[in-house]
């Protein structure tokens, strides 16, 4: 019942505050007109009195009086009455029917809505209760670990637990806190160390800061074949320009890696980006889009010329697979490094758009996305529209 008052009171207040220019106008409008007629009327006492001690003749005053009737009289006109033609009421009938149109139809309209698509019969659920049995609501959950952390800040286990849900939701701020919380109590793990490298360059747009690249050095000091860790810092090498260290560090990542590593695809793009060959071990057969063997072996004895436009096929038949089937997160991740690998920026941006149309920037596959753009130097001002 509290529910329906606080509804009706706030119908009653938009509608009020919807009423009121038209209110006031009308208002000020009467104020005008009586204020004319206030005028007239006094200048027919100073034309009495102005006769009455001869400064003007009879004659004078009997023609200004029938001037200040006539526009008396116009000004009578212009008020509404109930015998008045139809079209000297028009402006108030118009006025009537905004006034119901206000009054009536956006609060049936709100009603409506409301009974489609809500749930009236609902019982009202406050905070509490629902902390108490969050089911599978993830946005509950988060905050009932808040409020927990908030009473037990030393609780490192429970910061473990959110840095890495803070940076999947982009709440990068807080992961970062939460991954240095983390590490300051239970200690420094492969993990934590990367999550916060990772953490730090989502938040200067995919640079490898010098504060990322220690903590990625100290996680290979527990992981020296910390595939993660070491991709990181073969693109700080890349980014710093130096393509020859950059692509050493690239080729001793694929050598490293297992065959069919979902990561030897990136890796390979950037082998090719810093003036390598695309190692054998690095394609993954099973990806839309990238070389079977046979593909392998016959770029093995194309020239320069001849295997570009051989990549080129490919990234078009995966642009064709994904206008076909746009339900692939990977495939448009794929998609649009390939293009930057192409140095065709145009078609990257276009491919970032449509991926993004799939995948929309507010959730957490559209978020990495607009990472990866960003990681590529990519405007994502028009794609997110």
């Amino acid at each position: 019942m509290l529910f329906w008052i606080l509804v009706a009171t706030l119908t009653a207040g938009v509608a009020a505050i919807l009423l009121y220019p038209l209110l006031r106008e009308a208002r000020g409008i009467r104020e005008v007109r009586a204020g004319e007629a206030a005028v007239y009327r006094d200048q027919l006492g100073e034309l009495d009195r102005d006769l009455a001690g001869g400064l003007i003749s009879a004659g004078e005053a009997e023609y200004a009086r029938a001037e200040i009737g006539r526009r008396l009289l116009a000004l009578a006109k212009e008020e509404p009455s109930g015998n008045e033609p139809s079209g000297e009421k028009a402006t108030p009938r118009r006025r009537r029917l905004v006034e119901a149109f206000v009054l009536a139809v956006p609060p049936a309209i709100g009603l409506c809505l409301y009974l489609q698509t809500g749930s009236p019969d609902l019982p009202s659920q406050p905070l509490a209760a629902r902390l108490e049995n969050p089911g599978n609501d993830m946005g509950i959950l988060v905050t009932k670990a808040e409020r927990h952390l908030a009473q037990n800040p030393q609780d490192g286990h429970g910061w473990d637990v959110l840095a890495p849900i803070y940076f999947k939701t982009m709440r990068l701020d807080d992961a970062e806190t939460a991954y240095r919380n983390a590490i300051r109590l239970l200690g420094p793990n492969p993990a934590r160390l990367d999550g916060l490298a990772e953490t730090l360059m989502a938040e200067s747009d995919g640079v490898v800061t010098s504060e990322a690249r220690d903590s990625l050095l100290q996680s290979l000091t527990f992981d020296p074949n910390n595939p993660r860790a070491q991709y990181y810092l073969a693109l700080a090498l890349e980014q710093d320009g130096k393509s020859d260290e950059a692509r050493e560090a690239f080729e001793a990542l694929a050598k490293k890696s297992p065959a069919g590593a979902p990561w030897l695809a990136l890796v390979s793009e950037h082998i090719a980006k810093n003036g390598g060959d695309t190692p054998n071990a690095s394609v993954d057969s099973g990806a839309p889009g990238n070389p079977s063997e046979a593909d392998v072996a016959a770029a093995e004895n194309m020239d320069a010329g001849g295997r570009q436009e051989m990549i080129r096929g490919m990234v078009d038949s995966l642009d064709a697979k994904l206008s076909a089937d746009p339900n692939n997160f990977e495939g448009w991740m794929r998609l649009v490094r390939s293009y930057a690998v192409l140095n065709d920026k145009d078609r990257a941006t276009d491919a970032l758009r449509r991926g993004l149309a799939a995948f929309p920037p507010q959730g957490v596959e559209g978020k990495q996305l607009v990472a990866l753009a960003r990681e590529l130097g990519l405007s994502t001002e028009g794609a997110q529209q």
